[in-house]
């Protein structure tokens, strides 16, 4: 069946079932240059998406899960192991990447592999659970817990190997970009002194367990704290003169990519140029409260849609150019009950109705790479077919 025949074939069927205002949106659908034959046979997106739950009006995890597989996105992070999610996406071939941060427990041997036994291998294989993060952000934070941290990760890793899934499973923990004393050029980059004594250790166990270090990275708090001297199109990844690294002299056209850099640089200065570095976070908001500066619709869609648009292409950083940049986008939903100012309520790509915040350029399934995002532009709302799938979830 053709796919516009296919669309108005879809449309027919509903017709009896959905009110009215479902099917006039329906059929304004059923006309758009989405092709859903090619969305069924798209490449994967490359990018991962952060799945936050800390709100009250969000859609049930099975039809986040058909969203999910409308856009071809097959990564997912968790910040715990909701088994509501993980057994909605189980036979999607999907992604998760899982979290707990409760440290002193997971200290405890029998309590770690408790924990495993119970929220990670009775969704395996099904679900495809890939690496467990334990904690998040935690150095830099009380001393109790950085010093909990990597007995927590080596617990958690001999639950995953006395359970048989080390070839399945690993383990890492997730890091504030923060834990950089310098990351300006990205070459002499290194990490806090008073943090030196929890990560070198980290560093060993991570290059043992073949894990990667993970990094929470987002240029846009550099704005928001001097937007006078840090320039918007440098971190947003729009046109700009670029910043040379005086040391290596390699250029670098935005932020993130030169905060990658200095992580590698940092750990080499610890002895380690066997880790890679993924960013496990980084986001725009689209609103934030007055003080908020760059907190805008306009700029989160271009900071998010370039950003996928160089991992479509499998970019890599200037220091590690053969190297495709790993970014996991947060967030899927704005969180309405996410404590603090407004911007934490507001990095979501979607609202918790399905519909999109703004336009990243998705044409069913696959990025469309003719699109160009600017600062300035005014986005538009164009993931119609995820619309369509969530739509379908609320009222059949």
């Amino acid at each position: 069946m053709a796919p516009a025949e296919l669309r108005r074939h879809t449309v027919a069927m509903l017709s009896s079932q959905l009110p009215l205002r479902v099917l006039l949106l329906l059929s304004l659908l059923s006309v758009s240059a989405i092709d859903v034959a090619s969305a069924a046979t798209a490449a994967p997106l490359k990018f991962g998406i952060n799945y936050g739950q800390i709100a009250n009006n969000l859609p049930h995890p099975s039809q986040v899960s058909g969203l999910l597989q409308s856009l071809n996105v097959n990564r997912v992070k968790l910040y715990d192991a909701d088994p509501a999610v993980l057994t909605a996406f189980a036979g999607t071939g999907v992604e998760f990447i899982v979290g707990n941060e409760d440290l002193q427990n997971l200290t405890d041997a029998r309590s770690a592999r408790a924990w495993v036994s119970q929220h990670v291998q009775p969704f395996l294989p099904d679900t495809r659970i890939t690496c467990i993060i334990v904690g998040n952000e935690v150095l830099g934070k009380d001393t109790a817990a950085m010093q909990n941290l990597l007995p927590a990760m080596q617990a958690v890793y001999q639950a995953v190997s006395d359970l048989g899934l080390s070839g399945q499973v690993n383990v890492s923990t997730a890091h504030s970009v923060n834990i950089l004393a310098s990351s300006y050029p990205p070459s002499s980059g290194v990490f806090r002194e008073e943090l030196a004594q929890y990560i070198q250790p980290i560093l060993n166990f991570l290059a043992e367990a073949r894990s990667p270090f993970l990094i929470n990275a987002y240029p846009f708090f550099a704005y928001k704290g001097s937007p006078g001297t840090v320039s918007l199109p440098y971190v947003l990844f729009e046109p700009n003169q670029g910043v040379v690294d005086p040391n290596t002299n390699l250029t670098y056209d935005n932020m993130l990519y030169a905060q990658i850099d200095a992580v590698y640089a940092a750990m080499k200065a610890m002895g380690h140029t066997d880790l890679t570095v993924r960013i496990s976070e980084t986001g725009w908001p689209s609103k934030g409260d007055e003080d908020e500066v760059g907190a805008s619709v306009a700029n989160a869609a271009a900071y998010n849609g370039n950003l996928m648009k160089r991992i479509a292409m499998g970019q890599g950083t200037p220091l590690k150019p053969d190297v495709p940049v790993d970014v996991f986008v947060f967030a899927l939903f704005n969180e309405d009950m996410k404590p603090g100012p407004a911007s934490e309520r507001n990095y979501g790509l979607f609202y918790p109705n399905g519909t999109p915040v703004y336009n990243l350029g998705f044409n069913g399934a696959s990025l469309d790479p003719s699109l160009t995002y600017s600062s300035s532009s005014k986005p538009t709302i164009t993931i119609l077919m995820a619309v369509v799938v969530l739509l379908a979830g609320f009222f059949l």
